[in-house]
């Protein structure tokens, strides 16, 4: 794992609790639980999902951006934008 990527193992555990919730609310769904109750989850999920996004972006700024920035290599400030494009819809 790179160095530059210092939030890494944080991302990947944040990762790993998001797929486990998103498995519990599969079977809460098939348990036929409250609508309620699943779209509250699902916003727990979805909040969970954006601060992951927002800490991979810290990563790629304190890390890849940074270095590219030294070295002046233009094309990752564009892949970041193309990358924020997707990401903001």
């Amino acid at each position: 794992m790179s160095t530059q990527h210092k939030h890494r193992k944080s991302i990947v555990n944040r990762l790993s609790r998001i797929e486990g919730h998103v498995r519990a609310v599969k079977v809460m769904a098939e348990e036929d639980r409250d609508c309620g109750d699943l779209l509250i989850q699902l916003a727990a999920i979805r909040s969970a999902l954006d601060n992951c996004g927002k800490l991979i972006l810290k990563d790629h700024l304190e890390g890849c951006v940074m270095e590219a920035v030294k070295t002046g290599d233009e094309e990752v400030v564009l892949k970041l934008n193309e990358a924020i494009d997707k990401y903001i819809k």
